[in-house]
């Protein structure tokens, strides 16, 4: 038990440093990894991104 809660455990921690990762991302950064990911259906990656952007107001 005591495995799986610390594998729980990291992988939120993951996720949260990666999306410190695309908040600290540069405007043009963030569109550059937005337009990689744009295709449907949107991977995770890809609406995180596009989430950022629209925190933003910024647009491809």
């Amino acid at each position: 038990m005591r495995r799986i809660a610390n594998a729980g455990k990291a992988a939120v921690e993951r996720l949260a440093a990666i999306e410190a990762s695309l908040t600290n991302l540069g405007n043009e950064d963030l569109l550059d990894l937005a337009d990689i990911f744009r295709t449907e259906p949107r991977r995770v990656l890809g609406d995180m991104a596009f989430a950022e952007m629209a925190r933003r107001n910024i647009s491809l």
